[in-house]
């Protein structure tokens, strides 16, 4: 049976030939199902949910998208990157702004330019509103066959037997009902209910808090093309506020995971950096949601797999999370469409192992890894943020960074200037006097 073909971690031993022989082997003792397609419930219809539910029904899956409120989002700066257009045929019309200039504050106020003379003609930072996007991708997965299930989702019944089925318990409409499928796909966010019904652990989380902001139009048009970022210890402890500017308004928020229950008061610090460019605004939306700060220890457990922030896909630094959400939703959607040939045959775990979870990890585990000791260096005192935006003034170290950002690819990096940079670092960082054991952490 295919459910003890294991072979994800053994196959690095084989040889080519014996690998494909094993996987084709594996591929055709997956059993079949007769007169029926693999059924898969999405759990959460954000990004995440919505890009694997498209990348299921598009291939033959009877898939079903269940969310608990389909008309809001959660609060979310709205930044993407710019290859996230094509990659995902995201239409223009849903693009609030194209940022060109993005100012970075310190805390003593030192401000820099961080695009202006870098970006090239024809690039930007996209600016959304995630209510709009979410609700396109719901749409798009629909019209792709997947049926949309608003529903709140209290449990889901993990069966006794590797042939049963799961069943999820929700209520709509104020009624109980079950959903019996064959596979599962948890993109129910930071507090999901499918990661602790198969027991997937723990993650620490921050909170992210925001205010949306109409302003008078002379304000506004300050925030034309502009986002800022503010760093001190006065707008967070270990992350950054910011004022992404929307459609008619902007989002002034911050986060923190060291002291969410002060998150009023940084917020309260992001305002009073800005009081002057937001004097006249009117608050029109307040929200606030906690964001997974690394991966779960555990992201696939039977034939269940955790996506997006359910799974922990939210990168350190710069709090990134919709590009990674959608992709793994659509990596893990593809995966489940090849394993099942279509959706005629089951799947089991080792599938989702090596057809999703091996993939991702190979190729965004380094960089979530990277992000984290950026954040631990650079925002951990006011003088390391200093020496951060210091540093932001480089127009080699931007270029880098819009590189990585923008088109989600390693950088064409320059060896001379790779070490002009490092020196450079290590210069902001003794200014900074912050070269003790932060610099430890540089060594790999």
């Amino acid at each position: 049976m295919a459910y003890s073909l294991c072979l994800n971690y053994s196959l690095s031993s084989l040889s080519t030939n014996r690998q494909n022989r094993y996987l084709s082997i594996a591929a055709f003792t997956n059993p079949p199902l007769l007169g029926r397609k693999l059924r898969v419930a999405v759990i959460g219809g954000g990004p995440a949910g919505s890009s694997a539910a498209e990348a299921l029904s598009a291939g033959g899956i009877e898939t079903f998208l269940l969310e608990r409120s389909p008309s809001s989002a959660k609060p979310c700066g709205g930044a993407i990157p710019l290859c996230m257009l094509d990659e995902f045929s995201i239409p223009l019309h849903l693009i609030d702004r194209h940022v060109t200039r993005m100012k970075i504050i310190s805390p003593s106020n030192l401000s820099v330019d961080f695009g202006s003379k870098t970006l090239q003609p024809d690039e930007s930072i996209p600016m959304l509103r995630r209510e709009v996007l979410d609700n396109f991708l719901r749409c798009r997965a629909q019209s792709h066959g997947a049926h949309l299930i608003p529903a709140l989702v209290t449990h889901l019944e993990v069966p006794a037997s590797s042939n049963s089925p799961y069943v999820v318990h929700h209520t709509t409409n104020n009624s109980r009902k079950t959903l019996a499928v064959d596979v599962v796909i948890g993109a129910d966010g930071a507090n999901s209910k499918v990661a602790k019904s198969i027991r997937a652990g723990n993650y620490a989380c921050a909170i992210a808090f925001q205010e949306r902001i109409r302003l008078p139009d002379e304000k506004m048009e300050y925030y034309q093309d502009l986002a800022e970022m503010y760093v001190g210890g006065d707008v967070s402890p270990d992350f950054y506020g910011w004022v992404f500017p929307k459609c008619d308004h902007v989002a002034v928020g911050t986060g923190t995971v060291c002291a969410k229950q002060d998150i009023k008061v940084y917020q309260r610090g992001i305002r009073e950096r800005v009081k002057d460019k937001i004097k006249g605004g009117v608050v029109i939306k307040v929200e606030a949601h906690p964001i997974p700060e690394h991966p779960r220890p555990i992201r696939v457990r039977g034939r269940v797999a955790l996506v997006g922030d359910a799974a922990g896909y939210v990168t350190k630094c710069s709090g990134e999370g919709i590009y990674f959400a959608a992709k793994s939703g659509r990596m893990c959607g593809e995966a489940i469409v090849k394993a099942s040939q279509g959706g005629d045959c089951m799947v089991n775990e080792c599938d989702l192992m090596r057809g999703y979870l091996r993939e991702w990890d190979n190729k965004y585990l380094s960089t979530f890894r990277f992000l984290d000791l950026l954040q631990n260096v650079f925002y951990g005192s006011n003088a390391a943020r200093e020496a951060l935006v210091e540093m932001c003034g480089d127009e080699y170290v931007q270029r880098m960074t819009f590189d990585s950002y923008l088109y989600k690819r390693l950088a064409h990096n320059n060896g001379w200037e790779d070490v002009k940079m490092l020196i450079n670092t290590i210069g902001s960082l003794m200014r900074c006097k912050i070269v003790g054991k932060e610099m430890e952490a540089l060594k790999f």
